[in-house]
């Protein structure tokens, strides 16, 4: 039925239990796996003069958490059952919801697997979700694992 599973992923626990369900469906499925991390914009407010040691080290740190959580999920494709074909991916200076879109579009991905932190009331206003603007965006099917 999949054929290319895209897993957003960026190495928290949320992001995890995702990648366990998105192995297991392309394990299931023989389908294609992109772990896609992708990182925020630099938060550059404009205000004094520009750092680029500070953009060096956001971008640096960004690759690091990518590559950990990219590491994550390799581990999981090659234990149990068949090994899963694996591409990682990182995207930079985009949002997060719209990387994720943008690439499950691109990479021809026919589902779209992620984590959701179940945050309610207050905490959701104002810290916003990932998960609720990727099933608003995307043309492509969205599994939210809670």
């Amino acid at each position: 039925m999949f054929k290319h599973i895209l897993l957003a992923t960026d190495g928290s626990e949320a992001s995890a239990h995702a990648a366990s369900i998105a192995v297991g469906l392309a394990r299931t499925h023989g389908a294609k796996l992109t772990a896609l991390y992708v990182a925020d914009p630099y938060p550059y407010i404009g205000v004094g003069e520009v750092n680029p040691m500070g953009y060096q080290a956001y971008a640096a740190a960004a690759q690091q958490l990518a590559s950990q959580a990219h590491a994550q999920v390799d581990a999981l494709c090659k234990q149990g059952g068949a090994a899963v074909e694996l591409q990682a991916r990182l995207v930079e200076d985009v949002t997060a919801s719209s990387g994720i879109v943008q690439t499950a579009e691109n990479e021809g991905a026919d589902l779209i697997v992620l984590g959701s932190h179940g945050r309610t009331g207050i905490a959701r206003l104002m810290l916003g979700s990932v998960a609720t603007k990727v099933v608003a965006e995307s043309h492509v099917p969205v599994l939210v694992a809670r």
